[in-house]
């Protein structure tokens, strides 16, 4: 991708005197306020809403504040280098599309439309169990694209084991484990709202196509959708969890094991001594705990005790390439893009998705040789600095 941000600006540049009257926005808040018109107040609110008064959404855009990238000159950054390294594997991007259920209460085609758009730019993409297409569905789409699979751990231990083998089986070549939902949050916009989607069936595309999860009813979710819904608000999250779980994933999948959620530096010790791959520093975009530290304020602390020991990816707030460089400076090996994919998938499906993250790569690479450098896996610490107001 040398020089990526360049030709993708300047496609836009000579369209001037022919202006497209079907052009995309460009701007973040440009896509979200699209999306606002297009969606109902269900849907947007449980993309865009937070939990409780949503003081963790505002202090992970605060944290990005408080850091300032701090340019080097006369560099040579003509060629630049995007590429990062994961378990083995070259991926042509530092951002991955994050996590996200429930797609098709944005866009009729769903995630199937994301994964679409995430394999066109060759950007991995992170299947969620929650996924209104099943995995094996998305797996197709995607054809030999990068993509790893998020497991939400199920109280039945035969489901959980069953998406791992699934996943496993269906080309994913990592698993994303979400610690930071054993139950839904105190979220007042879905419950003013009263918007709970996978009350309608949305979002549960690998359960109801799933033996495991499928032998413990009556009649097929086909048959009697109610009853599979049900069955799954009993046995979705699992609260009673503890790291020596741990040890049940690693019998399941031989898949690298990533643990999203983790904020708290003693956590980061503890998924080292139980032998997990990698840690996604994450608070959930905001949706889970009112209050929780920024993101981006968290990560530092975590690499400080991983010592690169093993990668440490990051998600929760990221908007723009300065976003990205600055959470690589701050020792993160990848981030996660979310809530900027789901606005793009609501105005124009996999196009806009598509664009979103064309858009997000082509400022990350003009933001990485502007601050003077060629490669994303060489920035550090020396590229950032705590900014004065900050405090």
């Amino acid at each position: 991708m040398s020089n990526y941000g360049n030709q993708v600006q300047f496609k836009m540049y000579q369209t001037m005197h022919n202006p497209d009257p079907k052009r995309l926005p460009v701007v973040y808040e440009e896509w979200e306020e699209q999306a606002r018109d297009i969606l109902e107040d269900g849907p947007y609110y449980y993309v865009a809403g937070g939990a409780g008064g949503e003081k963790t959404m505002s202090s992970n855009l605060r944290a990005f504040d408080r850091w300032n990238i701090v340019p080097r000159m006369l560099r040579n950054v003509e060629d630049r280098d995007l590429t990062i390294d994961l378990f083995g594997t070259t991926y042509t991007s530092p951002m991955m599309v994050a996590p996200i259920g429930v797609q098709s209460i944005i866009h009729p085609d769903g995630d199937i439309a994301s994964a679409k758009a995430a394999a066109s730019m060759n950007v991995p993409y992170i299947t969620s169990s929650a996924s209104s297409a099943s995995m094996e569905e998305i797996a197709k789409a995607m054809g030999d694209s990068p993509r790893w699979f998020q497991l939400y751990w199920n109280k039945d231990p035969e489901v959980t084991a069953s998406f791992l083998r699934r996943a496993e089986a269906s080309g994913y070549s990592a698993v994303v484990v979400t610690l930071d939902t054993p139950m839904m949050a105190w979220r007042e916009y879905d419950l003013k709202n009263v918007y709970l989607p996978f009350l309608l069936g949305e979002g549960l595309g690998n359960y109801f196509t799933d033996p495991a999860f499928c032998s413990k009813l009556e009649s097929s979710p086909q048959e009697d959708p109610t009853s599979a819904i049900m069955h799954w608000t009993k046995t979705f999250g699992n609260p009673g969890l503890t790291w020596k779980d741990i040890a049940f994933l690693k019998e399941h999948t031989s898949l690298p094991i990533l643990l999203k959620g983790i904020l708290h530096p003693e956590d980061a010790k503890l998924a080292l001594n139980y032998g997990v791959d990698g840690i996604i520093v994450s608070n959930h975009g905001g949706r889970q705990v009112d209050g929780a530290v920024g993101a981006l304020e968290a990560l530092p602390h975590i690499c400080d005790i991983v010592q690169g020991e093993i990668p440490v990816l990051m998600d929760s707030g990221i908007r723009r390439g300065a976003d990205v460089v600055k959470a690589l400076a701050l020792g993160a090996n990848a981030v996660l893009v979310g809530r900027p994919c789901m606005y793009g998938l609501a105005v124009a499906g996999e196009r806009g998705v598509r664009e979103v993250l064309q858009n997000m790569l082509a400022d990350t690479d003009l933001t990485l040789a502007l601050s003077g450098e060629k490669a994303i896996r060489e920035v550090d610490r020396t590229n950032v600095m705590k900014s004065e107001e900050s405090g």
